[in-house]
């Protein structure tokens, strides 16, 4: 017992340095460094080229490269930069973002996301998931839990736990074990991305669009309260809501000559 004092005490004192708080004030444990969280992401971005069918048509991949450096243009310093962005032939109207400032659009995606406007609010939502380090968070949490002790390294090999690490960085639907991301953190990448797009000079109004073509195609979703997820329902209520801070920035990136010609 005298020995598990000193134990318990650095624990607790690591947890309590560990605490951050994310871009809308939500209190996050964070035991992973940016450095960290970007080699896993490059490492697992890599996998996921290797893995999967990259499309090489130029008119698409000019048409996602636009907006994303739109998007990522604008970020807060310590983001900027070059993001490696790549369109994979997948029919899931999916994308992505990883640390390491990676960025992945399935092909599928476009059956919902009509136009540019649109397709900026699924990548500053992927973008918004990065920023608000919820990659990190997710790691931290399966590593206090116990089942994550190795997790920084696990991609590096071949060793057990890679398709764990693939689902947290949100990944798993390739590899077969699916941690999608929760509501608050679904919410807040929501958030997030729609000030995005909006400083980048794209429409927030079309997320609510967005969604709505979401809400079409995946016809029979589960109740709310059933899902990890926010309902289609109550994120455009959310969405409608930040309305208020969004507009005036896209207001104000026309007003400053940001309008992203992005055509397919």
């Amino acid at each position: 017992m005298t020995m598990l004092k000193p134990i318990l005490a650095i624990v607790l004192a690591s947890l309590l340095a560990s605490c951050a708080e994310s871009p809308t004030g939500r209190r996050q444990m964070l035991l992973f460094s940016d450095g960290e969280m970007s080699q896993m992401g490059g490492t697992a971005f890599d996998e996921m080229k290797k893995k999967m069918t990259i499309n090489t048509n130029s008119a698409t991949n000019r048409y996602v490269s636009c907006i994303a450096d739109a998007i990522t243009v604008s970020l807060p310093a310590e983001w900027r930069g070059s993001w490696e962005v790549v369109v994979f032939e997948e029919a899931s109207a999916n994308a992505f973002a990883l640390p390491g400032k990676k960025i992945g659009v399935h092909t599928g995606i476009f059956q919902v996301a009509k136009n540019a406007d649109q397709l900026a609010t699924v990548i500053g939502h992927e973008v918004g998931h990065v920023l608000a380090h919820h990659s990190a968070e997710r790691m931290s949490v399966q590593s206090v839990a116990g089942t994550g002790t190795q997790l920084v390294g696990v991609l590096l090999g071949e060793g057990a736990g890679k398709e764990t690490v693939m689902g947290l960085l949100g990944l798993g639907t390739q590899f077969g074990v699916v941690l999608p991301y929760g509501r608050a953190q679904e919410s807040e990448a929501d958030i997030v991305g729609l000030d995005l797009m909006a400083k980048a000079g794209f429409n927030p109004a079309a997320s609510v669009d967005l969604w709505k073509n979401m809400s079409a195609l995946s016809d029979g979703q589960p109740p709310e309260f059933m899902s990890t997820h926010p309902s289609h329902s109550s994120r455009i209520k959310d969405l409608q809501r930040q309305m208020v801070t969004a507009t005036p920035l896209y207001e104000k990136a026309k007003a400053n000559g940001i309008r992203p010609a992005c055509k397919r």
